[in-house]
């Protein structure tokens, strides 16, 4: 089988980068099925994750996490944008190219119970993929499979049993040993602890850990559940109504969130300590529809730091400190703000141009 050769001299320290991507799922109309508008899922999000390094994505549940995990797999297709996977840009690549390049980028689904096939054995289902891209010899595959199954924590007599017969943090190992079967470089780590009992999820990081340490891999591991994250990465990402609102390094963006919607999803860690204070942030409102989001800053209408420009123009991603980036008017640089108020203007301007037309008239 031809594979895709790496090539070292032209490897970049970044394994997969992601720029400008949107997904947006059209609405139809229910009569002439016409577009009658967007659920902008992913909107505009840049990130970058270093080769053999965990990238966390956190925000709240239908903020468009998996969207973004599921569209850089091309299991969704974007609708613009570009991710580079090893310096190549997957939307690029023909059905064909693809398919090769399919066992470096596996993905561990969110639900062990619906993402296992109750009709086929455990064997099977880590070894149909293995067999399929033809991933070691025939005659090695019966070997190899209880050799990923062990590195997993699974016993070979689980080979011939089926989904069923296992528990919730069993099942997981399955779908780890499922896409770790397929030597992948990158795997997306979809909420992978979030259906499991606290002590089980202790036991699945760490041999995602381990794993990682052992061959070398690259996650994105998507959570709301921000100890985890804080456990695991090495940077974080966090979003808000599909777009990125800040990312940094996990010690940085613990330690000084700078995004009040980092602050607020920050104060909600809960902290074992009965007698600590903690200062929480108390979110009004509730999030707003992806399908008719705020105009201007899309958090503007639950931030207790809004002022006026928050209302009109779109916050830029900017660098505010080494590796730390935010997109927020509290900290526009002197050119950001002119731009700002120069949309903030021009948005005024198309508000108000109609109505004193008509007073004119």
């Amino acid at each position: 089988m031809e594979e895709i050769k790496k090539n070292p001299a032209t490897e970049s320290e970044y394994l997969l980068e992601v720029k400008n991507l949107y997904k947006w799922f059209p609405i139809k109309s229910s009569f002439f099925k016409m577009t009658v508008g967007n659920v902008k899922a992913v909107d505009g999000v840049s990130f970058k994750i270093k080769r053999g390094e965990t990238m966390g994505l956190v925000g709240e549940s239908g903020c468009g996490k998996s969207t973004c995990g599921r569209t850089i797999l091309r299991l969704l297709e974007k609708t613009k944008g570009e991710v580079i996977f090893d310096g190549q840009d997957i939307s690029e690549l023909s059905k064909e190219e693809l398919r090769k390049m399919r066992p470096r980028m596996q993905i561990v689904f969110q639900d062990p119970y619906s993402s296992l096939s109750p009709r086929l054995p455990v064997g099977e289902i880590i070894g149909e993929a293995v067999r399929e891209h033809e991933i070691v010899p025939p005659e090695e595959y019966d070997e190899y499979i209880t050799r990923v199954m062990e590195v997993c924590g699974l016993p070979e007599y689980a080979k011939e049993r089926y989904p069923h017969e296992f528990s919730g943090g069993q099942r997981q190992r399955i779908c780890i040993a499922r896409a770790l079967a397929l030597s992948p470089d990158f795997i997306v780590c979809d909420e992978p602890v979030s259906a499991l009992d606290v002590s089980i999820q202790a036991q699945i990081i760490n041999l995602l850990k381990q794993l990682q340490k052992d061959f070398g891999l690259t996650y994105l591991f998507i959570s709301h559940d921000l100890s985890v994250v804080e456990h695991i990465s090495d940077t974080v990402g966090v979003m808000y109504l599909g777009s990125m609102v800040e990312y940094a390094e996990t010690e940085k963006i613990f330690a000084n969130p700078l995004n009040p919607y980092t602050k607020a999803l920050f104060s909600a860690i809960p902290i074992p300590d009965p007698d600590a204070k903690i200062n929480r942030i108390i979110l009004k409102g509730s999030i707003p529809s992806p399908a008719n989001p705020p105009k201007g800053c899309k958090f503007h209408t639950r931030c207790d730091h809004c002022m006026e420009v928050c209302k009109y123009a779109q916050p830029e991603w900017l660098e505010v400190e080494e590796g730390h980036f935010c997109a927020c008017h509290l900290y526009n640089t002197p050119e950001a703000q002119q731009r700002a108020e120069a949309a903030m203007a021009e948005a005024k301007a198309g508000e108000t141009g109609p109505v004193q037309e008509q007073e004119v008239l």
